[in-house]
């Protein structure tokens, strides 16, 4: 399987990761210290202390996101690694959809969710289990929110881009999938409109029997993701 993914967009997101934690806590620890020094700045070392608690904040958000590992696309080529050369994953695109797979037979959109914790699906409706430990972490991890309507979406939107900016003539499968990727995650999904899974199950689910696309059209969906991918902005 290929793998594709701008490794110096990554880095800089890692850098400002480590940049937001260190200057929110330096921030911090300069609004507790200035009382000590410049009595008559009291609300300027308030400020400093809110602003600092934030932008760390910000700072530990964007590293669990960006710098803690395994991060999403290691965890994605991991499950996925013993596919041949037909399949290419396209990691952090300019669209929509952030993880792309394409295969031989089409293109499934790859909604990831890297939370610890019991998750449901049931009447439409998603739900997270909350604990101490998950309430505490609430600020600095990503939410749950609805992963299956972010994938749909994602998958209307790469259609209409196929069909627009390709001009393909032939309609080609696009579907997703909403993958859970931490080891502690624990899914219970009933009727979900599209096929959600532990990332462990993601390679039974790409490898499928249907007809295979044309190598032209292939190539054409080949260069365009490479393109969204590499040349996607900051």
């Amino acid at each position: 399987m290929k793998i594709y993914i701008d490794q110096p967009r990554l880095k800089k997101r890692v850098l400002l990761s480590h940049a937001a934690s260190l200057g929110g806590f330096l921030m911090l620890m300069s609004g507790l210290a200035m009382p000590l020094f410049l009595t008559g700045l009291a609300v300027g070392s308030q400020i400093m202390v809110i602003v600092g608690i934030l932008v760390s904040m910000s700072g530990i958000y964007f590293a669990n996101r960006w710098v803690r590992k395994p991060r999403p696309e290691d965890s994605l080529a991991e499950a996925l690694r013993t596919l041949g050369d037909g399949y290419s994953l396209f990691n952090y695109t300019s669209l929509p959809g952030k993880h792309i797979l394409l295969m031989p037979n089409g293109v499934m959109v790859l909604e990831t969710i890297n939370l610890a914790g019991e998750f449901s699906y049931h009447n439409g409706q998603w739900k997270e289990k909350m604990n101490l430990g998950r309430m505490l972490r609430y600020l600095l991890e990503e939410h749950l929110s609805d992963p299956t309507r972010k994938a749909r979406y994602a998958v209307e939107d790469l259609k209409a881009h196929l069909r627009d900016s390709i001009g393909l003539a032939t309609p080609v499968p696009v579907s997703g999938a909403v993958v859970f990727l931490h080891p502690l995650a624990q899914i219970e999904v009933k009727g979900a409109p599209i096929p959600v899974c532990k990332v462990e199950k993601l390679r039974k689910l790409v490898v499928t029997k249907a007809p295979k696309l044309d190598p032209d059209i292939y190539k054409q969906i080949s260069s365009f993701l490479e393109e969204r991918t590499l040349q996607s902005s900051l």
